[in-house]
């Protein structure tokens, strides 16, 4: 295979233009608003391109016909350029002066690792950094590394290296000195050898501060930090970062790629490692009154958590954005369309009001040849909430078990609309609503173990969950 394309910047691609569409302003939505914007996964695959040969389309498919490949994309590959592109210029188009992105990561392709190498992963990293300097040049923007942001992908060490380094550099524009070094060379207050982290804070303006973690520390697949306690120092980073925090008064938003707590499509099976998982819980229960929100990727789907306490009460709310890329395996019974998110806050407390999600249907974009992003839903107004404040989220969750039909629609988001004939009930509704509302081991088995029995006890709440096949598929037309 060659890869050479990933060392050339990618042209600029004209899309179709899309149809412009109202979005939440401080005039005209809510007082004291502000709002950031959420992208994550992009996912590049520049050996994307149509072709007679189906299993040439794009080498993310590894080798698998593309089914239905379009000028977008197709839903066994990764990003095309033109894609990835058409999502900034949607977004520039809603973006205002006082807008800040926050971007989690994952910038190569899902392609093996002997068809890549450090040099190239920096170059698709570099190459998504300018392009979104290109969209946005006056917009802040705060990066997460990815699992996929380092040769070999997941093997990312406690030491500084080429990746870290480059990124501060690359980042230089976005980040200040102290966020550039703890970046590149971790914890400042180690001594020698300092271990380092790709990890930052970095005050957004007065009062809030963004802290982006580097959780493939904690990722199962990392064989360099396994047997680590507190690899790179990062817990012990976090704990100071947020008591600092506490003491200037400051709110603070974690951003990170891979998420804490379990994952809502897998059984029992937490997003990085149990072990770190539990540390991370304590750490964000014991902070949690200075944690105004959580943004996560790494799932590529639309998810909601709520941590409580060990008392029970709603502390933290926590969200999974949707990815750009489209890709699945050819095993996944659904995929996503691909997505791109604004959040609402309140510019008083930073306590979460509401989301506004982006959608491009595939499909569709594929057919026209014209990319037609447009609002899938409003958070608040899809579920009649107040706010996004743990509370709220709270009651969502346990409204799903009693009210199907606002869980279809939770779950038909969770797939970006990818495919209405793809339900989950039963087994599969379970794991979705125990990962949503338990995060540390103990809790999510008890629910999980209620579950299976035919209801969920939470709290003094029942929630009357059948124990039957839980993924229900009518029709696959894209498999």
């Amino acid at each position: 295979m060659n890869m050479g394309l990933l060392s050339c910047v990618v042209p600029l691609l004209l899309c179709g233009a899309a149809p412009l569409e109202a979005a939440p302003a401080k005039s005209s939505y809510l007082p004291g608003t502000g709002r950031f914007w959420h992208i994550t996964d992009l996912h590049l695959d520049p050996t994307y391109h149509l072709t007679p040969d189906p299993t040439k389309v794009c080498f993310s498919s590894k080798g698998v016909p593309a089914t239905n490949p379009g000028v977008f994309g197709d839903f066994l590959c990764d990003s095309p350029y033109r894609l990835i592109q058409s999502a900034f210029d949607h977004m520039a188009t809603l973006t205002k002066p006082d807008d800040f992105i926050i971007w989690t990561g994952d910038s190569p392709p899902h392609v093996p690792a002997g068809e890549l190498s450090t040099d190239l992963v920096v170059q698709v990293i570099e190459n998504m950094t300018e392009t979104i300097r290109q969209h946005f040049p006056n917009i802040a923007v705060y990066p997460a590394l990815g699992n996929h942001d380092y040769w070999p992908q997941d093997q990312m060490p406690t030491s500084t290296n080429a990746v870290y380094r480059a990124a501060a550099e690359l980042w230089r524009p976005w980040l200040q000195n102290e966020a550039l070094l703890t970046l590149s060379q971790g914890f400042i207050f180690w001594v020698c050898p300092r271990p380092s982290g790709g990890f930052y804070s970095q005050l957004v303006k007065p009062g809030l501060r963004v802290v982006s973690l580097n959780t493939i520390l904690y990722y199962g697949p990392n064989k360099v930090t396994e047997n680590m306690t507190d690899p790179a120092g990062q817990f012990q980073w976090l704990e100071k970062t947020l008591q600092k925090a506490a003491r200037s008064l400051e709110k603070v938003f974690i951003i990170a790629h891979v998420p804490v707590g379990y994952l809502p499509s897998a059984r029992h099976t937490t997003a990085v490692r149990e072990k770190h998982n539990e540390r991370l819980v304590s750490i964000f229960r014991k902070h949690s009154d200075v944690i105004a929100g959580h943004f996560y990727g790494h799932t590529h789907r639309d998810s909601i958590m709520v941590l409580l306490d060990q008392q029970g009460k709603p502390v933290n709310s926590l969200f999974v954005s949707p990815a750009v890329t489209p890709i699945k395996s050819l095993l996944q019974p659904y995929s996503n369309n691909p997505a791109l998110r604004m959040y609402l806050y309140d510019t008083e407390d930073f306590s979460m009001q509401d989301i506004w999600q982006y959608f491009l249907n595939l499909t569709e974009a594929n057919e026209r040849q014209s990319a037609a992003w447009r609002r899938e839903y409003v958070l608040r107004e899809a579920f009649g909430l107040a706010d996004l404040k743990p509370l709220s989220l709270l009651k969502l969750g346990l409204s799903f078990v009693e009210q199907s039909t606002a869980f279809d629609s939770y779950f038909k988001h969770y797939m970006v609309d990818y495919d209405s004939s793809v339900t989950c009930g039963g087994a599969c509704k379970t794991s979705q609503v125990c990962a949503m509302l338990y995060l540390d081991q103990l809790a999510y088995s008890r629910c999980v173990e209620k579950g299976g029995r035919g209801g969920i006890h939470l709290r003094g709440h029942f929630l009357n969950i059948s124990h039957e096949k839980g993924l229900r598929v009518s029709k696959l037309s894209r498999l």
